[in-house]
């Protein structure tokens, strides 16, 4: 698992930085470290990390945040913006995480809070509109290609006809609504079309369950769809509609460096709209006994 550089590192400012200072600092790296200006390996990936840093450090807020909790104020998985609301706790049990939130959480993380805006945004709205690059470096033109949520999760070949002249172009897996690939004369830009089932902030991924009350009282096992395959998921006695499951690893594969995203499992607990004399009667005999 990759671990982040200190956003003030980034930048090479230190804690407690005018925002003068700041965006000094940051005119310099952004200019520096612009893909179209810096052809080395890698320069990309180091434009958009400190696209990432001044984007938390020159907002009060965020970079308030960031101070109090670090990096993870803006990650989903650690509890201080998504699945793990005020109140909640969580445990582990075999390779999963089961996490209870108060509510609101699992829906802020789809709204998606504590993502990342564009970094070539970021840049233009910086100068103003008016890119100092613009005039010197020509962008390369570009074609735009939809491909399916799994074929992005997966990763795909796909073959396609532009100005006349047919071309093929490798997919990594990981590809996100967006992301664009270097190609010959021009870029392609990378369309990812929604799924049914499945939903994704970055490289984490979300999903909603329905599991019978018995099931949530008495505990068993179901069956959830995941990136690889169904998966026979535990359900431990007494699990609360509120629940959410955390699978750590089993998310999108990070675009750059190694490792995955989190999965995490919104169990949503369905009560049966009409019941027999018989079940009346446990419901009424339950409610005796909890009482």
């Amino acid at each position: 698992m990759t671990t982040k550089r200190d956003y003030y590192e980034i930048l090479g400012v230190k804690r407690g930085s005018s925002d003068s200072e700041l965006k000094s600092a940051y005119r310099k790296l952004a200019l520096k470290w612009h893909p179209d200006r810096n052809k080395e390996a890698g320069a990309e990936a180091k434009f958009k990390e400190i696209n990432e840093a001044y984007e938390v450090l020159s907002n009060k807020d965020k970079r308030a945040k960031y101070d109090q909790f670090g990096h993870a104020a803006f990650d989903p998985s650690a509890g201080f913006g998504g699945a793990r609301g005020a109140g909640g706790q969580s445990y582990r049990q075999g390779p999963f995480t089961y996490t209870y939130s108060s509510g609101g959480g699992f829906e802020d993380l789809f709204r998606g809070s504590g993502g990342f805006s564009d970094p070539f945004d970021i840049f233009e709205s910086f100068f103003g509109g008016s890119n100092p690059l613009r005039g010197q470096y020509r962008a390369k033109p570009h074609y735009s290609l939809s491909i399916e949520f799994m074929e992005a999760a997966k990763g795909v070949e796909k073959t396609f006809v532009h100005q006349g002249k047919q071309y093929t172009v490798k997919i990594p897996a990981g590809a996100d609504d967006g992301t664009r690939i270097r190609y010959q004369e021009f870029d392609v830009s990378i369309n990812v079309k929604p799924d049914k089932v499945f939903r994704r902030e970055g490289p984490n991924v979300f999903i909603y369950h329905e599991i019978s009350l018995p099931l949530a009282l008495l505990g068993g096992s179901t069956t959830i769809p995941t990136l690889d395959g169904n998966l026979k998921l535990k359900i431990r006695p007494g699990t609360q509609p509120s629940t959410t499951i955390r699978l750590s690893g089993k998310g999108l594969k990070h675009l750059r460096g190694s490792g995955r995203g989190d999965f995490y499992v919104k169990l949503k607990v369905m009560l049966p709209e009409r019941l027999s004399r018989r079940a009346r009667q446990v419901v009424e005999d339950l409610r005796t006994e909890i009482d």
